[in-house]
């Protein structure tokens, strides 16, 4: 929206001039975009100043007209207006008082503004992962048992510090999370409601905060085919979306809305969503009402609350394709030219409990130390 359009709807908005429909759409916008909602108080502020303005200017005129009228009748002098200065000298104590209390009320609106209002840094933008303390037993215990009565030194179990949420985008284990859940591990582990497994990273896009991880573990089962399709195209501005991820221990559901077409501070290659998000989202697949990966959760912005942000689907793609032609990961992974991100979804015409409980098992917990 353009700036002046975008003035004519805030006056229209203030002056009750909207349909509804429309009403509700911007106050939609309003409500997950701080610098509208900046601009529509500080607009209201502005409308309001003027028209005191305006009716002091009528006063003024009022007073003159009535002198020159008395003037004219010879009811008073041709001294300049002495019912003006009488007047002003009778109120202007009350004048000053309301006067001062008007600037004072200016003067704190404006600090309210300034302190109440987001501002865009760079330290404001939260990542999604979370702090874990995690260290997995099962299979080192069994593996300490049978090394120590060998006599051949056990290992330590592994510790995890970081965790996040991935997702299958290849039955056969290959996963997509951000990039900041993983960088820098020496070990990743992924579970989801059929087990843990052990992952390595294959590569990581830190511009698109993308990173495709494998599943290397011989417990590890493949899937015939995925659920849900991923999506080339990506979400309308106000489209329904849902997401399902692990800021707990258990998967965990939210429901939202597409509120902007571009990401923090204008980024394009993500976009802004309306809904509920925690530490630990972070590679949280983002979902609209066909059963299509559209996105994946990134990032919040402090002191907005419901305001996140999301890769689009379509990095997913470009990333893949370029680790495709890098002929040092062929090498390391054969497998990985054969990968086929899954276009068409099965979930189309299903309600939403059917489709959570088709895709749950498709989604996981990453951790990293």
């Amino acid at each position: 929206m353009q700036d002046n359009a975008l003035l004519d709807a805030v006056e229209r908005y203030i002056r009750g001039e909207m349909l509804p429909e429309e009403k509700l759409f911007f106050e939609h916008v309003r409500s997950s975009n701080p610098e509208v909602d900046q601009l529509v108080i500080e607009h209201t502020l502005f409308l309001k100043q003027l028209t005191q303005y305006g009716e002091t200017a009528r006063l003024r005129n009022d007073l003159r007209a009535v002198h020159r009228k008395l003037a004219e009748e010879g009811q008073i002098g041709d001294q300049r207006p002495a019912v003006v200065v009488s007047m002003w000298k009778k109120y202007k104590r009350t004048v000053f008082v309301a006067a001062s209390i008007a600037g004072i009320t200016a003067l704190f609106i404006s600090g309210m503004i300034s302190v109440l209002s987001p501002k865009t840094t760079e330290h404001e933008l939260n990542r999604l992962s979370r702090e874990i303390d995690y260290t997995r037993m099962d299979l080192n215990n069994v593996k300490q048992k049978v090394n120590s009565s060998s006599g051949v030194p056990s290992q330590p179990p592994t510790t995890f510090n970081r965790g996040g949420t991935g997702f299958l985008i290849d039955p056969k284990g290959y996963l997509v999370t951000n990039a900041h859940v993983v960088k820098n591990a020496t070990v990743v582990d992924v579970q989801n409601s059929l087990g843990e497994y052990r992952a390595r990273i294959i590569q990581l896009d830190r511009q698109a905060d993308l990173a495709l991880l494998k599943i290397d573990d011989t417990s590890y089962h493949a899937f015939n085919a995925l659920p849900y399709g991923i999506s080339k195209s990506g979400a309308e501005l106000g489209e329904d979306l849902f997401t399902l991820g692990y800021p707990r221990p258990e998967i965990v559901y939210n429901k939202g809305y597409m509120s902007a077409k571009t990401g923090f501070q204008g980024d394009t290659t993500a976009f802004q969503l309306t809904i509920a998000a925690n530490p630990g989202n972070s590679g949280t697949p983002v979902l609209n009402s066909d059963g299509e990966v559209v996105g994946i959760v990134s990032s919040s912005q402090q002191n907005a609350e419901g305001m996140v942000f999301a890769v689009r689907s379509k990095n997913i793609f470009q990333a893949i394709d370029s680790m495709k032609t890098d002929s040092t990961l062929q090498k390391t992974d054969s497998m990985l030219s054969r990968l086929r991100i899954p276009l068409t979804s099965s979930l189309k015409g299903m309600d939403r409990r059917q489709q959570i409980r088709r895709i749950e098992d498709y989604i996981f917990i990453v951790k990293s130390n």
